[in-house]
């Protein structure tokens, strides 16, 4: 296959979703974990070290938006390039997200290709690839 163009961690607690985006990225070399959850990311961050992290916004027990937080506020998690992916389109939200310092903003439904261009320049960005 070849090298392999970066580590992501993908993070939605649809299991659809997850898949897709993980087949995905996994089909262009990249080397893709999943977590169903905004906790199960912060468990895994750590362990699994990604390039960038793909995380819905609207998911139970802990939000994209706190998760992107808590990422950017810790010293051993705020260079991971990070991308929200979320229905919520409006010009708040999409500010919101730019203010907690996420990298990218991709509304669903999300074209595939956009999505992998996207993870692409930033695990090029974050040094891989």
């Amino acid at each position: 296959m070849g090298e392999v163009l970066g580590k992501v961690l993908v993070v939605d607690d649809d299991e659809v979703i997850r898949q897709l985006i993980a087949v995905n990225l996994n089909l262009e070399g990249f080397e893709v974990s999943t977590a169903t959850d905004g906790q199960d990311c912060l468990d895994r961050v750590l362990d699994v070290m990604p390039d960038v992290i793909t995380l819905d916004v609207m998911m139970p027990c802990l939000d994209g938006w706190t998760t992107a937080q808590r990422l950017r506020t810790e010293e051993a998690t705020r260079h991971i390039k990070v991308v929200l992916i979320t229905a919520r389109a409006q010009d708040d939200d999409r500010r919101r997200g730019l203010g907690i310092g996420v990298d990218a903003y991709l509304t669903k439904p999300f074209d595939p290709a956009e999505l992998i261009q996207v993870v692409r320049d930033l695990a090029t960005a974050a040094g891989k690839g």
